[in-house]
């Protein structure tokens, strides 16, 4: 099956890419490297051309509101109007586990997007997962003589089989809000996830718990984030993803 990955070479993307190979689909990635730019629609239509499927991990990097709201209305807007003109049939969206019950800045984006996919011109998927155990990676790779990490309760899930559970979902038939996904193991905090990640790498840095303010932090931190609903666990706990890291040579 030929599919096109919205956001193809990202973190998600990549695996995302690499888990449609391993099923011999042909992946296309939709990114600005092949010509794309999904915030004005550019170049989309000609790289759709065939395509069954899309899969959109696509993402901007913000705690705010405006920033988020802008780019997940402009590129899903356009996504969904180009798929439309090309005849895909099914679109599958990544989102957030608790995404509707807390008020960050960023998820309001989400939530927009998710709303564009749920009720657009081409049936939709929304996979809602929980927090990747490779969050902990990007925390840890902010510069600075501490590591800010923020005080979120997490029952993470291993990014590889997010990608494999996406790709499972392009190629099934359109479910609207899907099952939530989430990782095998007890809940976790995030500092602590952090801590155990800089114990691996060698890292030195004290980790500092942040805890965002008002409703929101309140939320992140007491477990609006987790599951609670039935749907796919993963199998690789934290302990076992820990596991594959290598220190760091410096």
């Amino acid at each position: 099956m030929r599919i096109a990955v919205a956001g193809g070479t990202g973190l998600t993307g990549r695996l995302v890419v690499d888990a449609l190979r391993a099923d011999g689909d042909e992946p296309v990635v939709l990114a600005r490297s092949a010509g794309v730019d999904l915030t004005t629609g550019a170049g989309l239509e000609a790289r759709l051309e065939g395509v069954g499927a899309v899969i959109d991990v696509s993402n901007i990097v913000t705690t705010r509101t405006k920033p988020s709201l802008s780019f997940f209305q402009a590129a899903t807007s356009h996504l969904l109007a180009a798929e439309e003109r090309t005849g895909v049939a099914h679109h599958v969206a990544l989102s957030i586990v608790g995404v509707d019950r807390v008020d960050f800045g960023y998820y309001l984006g989400k939530r927009r997007q998710e709303e564009l996919v749920l009720g657009g011109p081409v049936p939709g998927t929304v996979l809602r997962a929980t927090q990747f155990h490779e969050f902990a990676v990007q925390t840890l790779a902010r510069t600075g003589p501490l590591v800010l990490a923020p005080s979120l309760l997490a029952q993470p899930v291993a990014l590889s089989e997010v990608a494999r559970h996406l790709v499972d979902l392009a190629h099934g038939r359109p479910l609207g809000l899907a099952p939530e996904l989430a990782g095998p193991e007890e809940r976790l905090m995030m500092p602590d996830m952090v801590r155990r990640l800089k114990r691996v790498v060698g890292d030195r840095r004290p980790v500092v718990p942040v805890r965002l303010p008002g409703a929101a932090g309140r939320a992140m931190a007491g477990g609006g984030l987790l599951p609670t609903r039935p749907g796919p666990r993963g199998t690789v706990t934290f302990e076992q993803w820990l596991a594959t890291r290598r220190p760091d040579p410096r």
